[in-house]
């Protein structure tokens, strides 16, 4: 595993935790911390998801080229 992804994964495990602690011990309604979790979690996501496409451009042994055809299996009229 990579840096980048422990971090990934401590911060998605320590957030639902942050929020059933601001319940219990802050008596913050439960309600405040549903909308405000799912208000954040469109954004994470999306930072997440873009991260993470920017990642695979620097695999080139991965990239497929579709734009290229063999002419050999073209049918004739």
């Amino acid at each position: 595993m990579n840096k980048r992804h422990i971090w990934i994964m401590l911060l998605g495990c320590l957030l639902p935790i942050l929020g059933l602690a601001a319940v219990l011990l802050l008596k913050v309604p439960i309600n405040t911390v549903v909308y405000v979790g799912l208000a954040l979690l469109c954004p994470l996501a999306h930072f997440f998801m873009m991260g993470n496409m920017h990642n695979h451009n620097s695999q080139p042994d991965q990239h497929h080229d579709h734009s290229v055809h063999d002419k050999t299996s073209t049918h004739s009229p």
